[in-house]
């Protein structure tokens, strides 16, 4: 049997070594021992042998302790399920049964379902829509987005070619941006054109890194946009047909709120990246542990209860300074 799973690997000449390869899909076989050993039913000397009245009562047992566990899991999720209904998530219910089988660091797990309004829906439905565009770099689109980035980062600067050295100052990793969005779509670029129409100073101030005392190996600016892009998708479960992760529940409810609550989130990780980088006084090889830190971070303030839209998250805040 096997398990699938995603692994994200950042080549020398992004933010880990190797070029920029995008998130692949690998395929790993099982364990070949279980991990914690054999089991031993005998508490001291005894034979390796059991009888067979053991083992049927042996298995009787586990047996009754599965379904006793099934059914008292199944009646919590409807309990939750229903005061979310009768009640909402905020009501006095929904504080006293929370979400126990929930997830911990977006892994998916038992959640209830969520009763998404007509609004939200479309805008669920269109952010969806977005993501399943890629990058393309024969689109004229494509091109002239690329072009109007360069002319948000730098205004006084002429417009160099879609294929100049030029690029890797703003942090591509060569000459030809459009080679960056493997691991991305045309929705990380939006991302970064949005940041830096909406918060052109806080843009401004990582694009340069003027903010603290940096590294001598920084993170390359255009590139770790890409992966805040995609970290977001993943902690969000954007690619599954209903948000199944703690933190995609809890996005659900910035959708009330805010239209482009996914874009705003993107500019509040990473004003909280580059926050945690100076704190941690990282360097380019530490680029995926702050990545994975900025994460965890989201995730809790995501799950605060005042916690309506983008602008109620405390690290929203720094986009300020």
């Amino acid at each position: 049997m096997t398990s699938r799973t995603l692994r994200k690997r950042l080549h020398h000449g992004d933010v880990d070594g190797g070029r920029y390869g995008g998130f692949e899909t690998a395929e790993f076989d099982s364990l070949n021992e279980p991990l914690l050993g054999n089991r031993d039913y005998d508490d001291n000397n005894q034979s390796e042998e059991q009888s067979l009245t053991g083992i049927l009562e042996d298995e009787r047992r586990e047996e009754r302790l599965h379904w006793t566990l099934l059914f008292s899991h199944i009646i919590l999720q409807w309990a939750q399920w229903l005061a979310n209904i009768v009640l909402g998530c905020g009501s006095v219910i929904g504080r006293i049964l929370p979400f126990t089988s929930g997830t911990q660091n977006g892994i998916k797990g038992s959640v209830p379902p969520v009763l998404l309004s007509s609004l939200q829906e479309a805008r669920l439905r269109h952010l969806k829509q977005r993501l399943a565009i890629p990058f393309d770099g024969t689109f004229l689109e494509h091109q002239d987005a690329l072009r109007q980035l360069w002319r948000l980062a730098y205004p006084d600067r002429p417009l160099p070619s879609l294929k100049s050295e030029l690029w890797k100052e703003m942090g591509w990793q060569g000459s030809d941006p459009s080679t960056d969005f493997r691991g991305g779509g045309f929705i990380s670029l939006e991302n970064l054109i949005f940041f830096a129409k909406t918060y052109p100073d806080a843009f401004q101030n990582l694009l340069h890194k003027r903010d603290g005392d940096r590294s001598e190996w920084e993170y390359p600016f255009a590139v770790a946009g890409i992966n805040i892009s995609f970290m977001l998708v993943q902690m969000l479960d954007l690619h599954s047909g209903m948000p199944s992760t703690m933190a995609g529940h809890h996005f659900l409810k910035l959708l009330n709120y805010d239209e482009m609550a996914f874009d705003n989130l993107f500019c509040v990780a990473f004003k909280m990246l580059d926050v945690q980088w100076l704190a941690k006084r990282a360097s380019y090889m530490e680029f995926n542990e702050v990545l994975k830190s900025t994460r965890s971070q989201l995730e809790r303030e995501l799950a605060l209860e005042d916690v309506l839209s983008v602008r109620d998250l405390p690290a929203y805040n720094l986009l300020k300074r």
